[in-house]
């Protein structure tokens, strides 16, 4: 069922039936598993992400591990700056996003942001499955003014749901290369979730606005990106060629460069199985930092606490915060609140 812009915070817009991708994503190669420090490689070539996009997994599919605790958070920041918050993937989830960010203390009872020096980073797709997409944007476009006004900054990345909207907007029904039939941007984001009320109200500043995002950023020795994958690495060996390389292939409004871009920026799980530390050791070391965090893959699919396509046989989402795995490497930050899950809001460096 497709929410529409209308309908209350309570209503979701997806069941577990609309998280599904080809078979290949559950497949591995002749060893049984992926190769080190790659998302599994059974794809057919030029995969693209037409269908929906989640699968399900099971318990057995991801491999815990113990890690130990980060320290208590130090509220100071470098160079004067406030606490380090992220958010995981709103998708439209405006009344959600709000609630969190009051419990935070980031934004007042009016919505304005209230957090002084504080540093806050969204990791990306703001739309999509949810009822108010564009809702989400504008608040974060307006707290990004407030907060640099107040000496702190609001920030954003680039998620694959933002590159889908781009397309569907640019490129509508036109075909693109997938390299596995026909695709276009209009069929991959209805879809994955895509609200005809976002389509609607969306306007040439919001546009402009995704289009400029960054594809990833470093923050107190935390690589913060939107995906768990690591083709972040086909883009260059900094963050700044990273963000570079993006921006200017979004800038030649290219259907086919684009799609490429969203294609790759749609991989997941490169960090969940036994490959998992190598992959997020890889990253690290071309970009950066002690810690991946990033949104995407949503936690229940990490934790393996969905069963079955209807949800029978596993405890459902549960999830009450991030998702500290791949040998304490990596952070997931989506905690499926298009899933009835929870929109997290959290502080860096965890305190647990």
């Amino acid at each position: 069922m497709v929410q529409g812009a209308g309908q209350g915070p309570d209503v979701r817009t997806a069941t577990l039936r609309d998280f599904r991708v080809p078979a290949y994503v559950h497949e591995t190669g002749p060893s049984g598993a992926p190769g080190e420090g790659e998302e599994p490689a059974d794809e057919p070539e030029g995969y693209t992400p037409t269908q929906r996009d989640l699968p399900i997994i099971n318990r057995g599919d991801t491999l815990q591990v113990p890690v130990v605790p980060d320290p208590v958070p130090d509220p100071r920041g470098p160079e004067g700056l406030g606490p380090l918050y992220v958010v995981g993937d709103v998708h439209g989830y405006l009344d959600e996003l709000v609630v969190a960010l009051r419990e935070k203390g980031l934004i007042d009872e009016a919505g304005n942001w209230s957090a002084g020096t504080a540093r806050l980073w969204f990791l990306g797709d703001f739309t999509d499955r949810g009822p108010d997409g564009i809702g989400v944007i504008d608040l974060v476009m307006r707290l990004s003014a407030e907060a640099a006004a107040a000496g702190g900054y609001c920030k954003a990345l680039m998620g694959n749901h933002e590159l889908l909207l781009l397309g569907a907007r640019r490129f509508g029904d036109t075909p693109v290369n997938s390299g596995a039939g026909t695709a276009t941007f209009q069929a991959a984001w209805l879809l994955n979730g895509g609200q005809k009320s976002d389509m609607d109200r969306l306007q040439d500043h919001h546009l402009q606005w995704m289009a400029r995002l960054d594809a990833m950023e470093a923050e107190d020795g935390h690589l913060l990106v939107h995906s768990d994958t690591t083709a972040y690495l086909d883009y260059g060996d900094s963050i700044e060629a990273v963000n570079d390389t993006v921006r200017e292939t979004l800038t030649r409004n290219d259907a086919d460069e684009c799609w490429d871009v969203f294609r790759k920026l749609t991989k997941r799980f490169a960090f969940r199985d036994e490959s998992g530390p190598e992959a997020a050791r890889k990253l690290l070391a071309t970009y950066g930092g002690t810690r991946v965090v990033h949104g995407h893959s949503p936690i229940p699919y990490l934790l393996g606490e969905v069963g079955s396509e209807d949800g029978e046989g596993g405890a459902g989402p549960t999830v009450e915060g991030p998702h500290v795995y791949a040998d304490g490497l990596a952070i997931a930050m989506d905690g499926g609140v298009t899933m009835a899950g929870k929109l997290l809001v959290c502080q860096l460096p965890l305190d647990s």
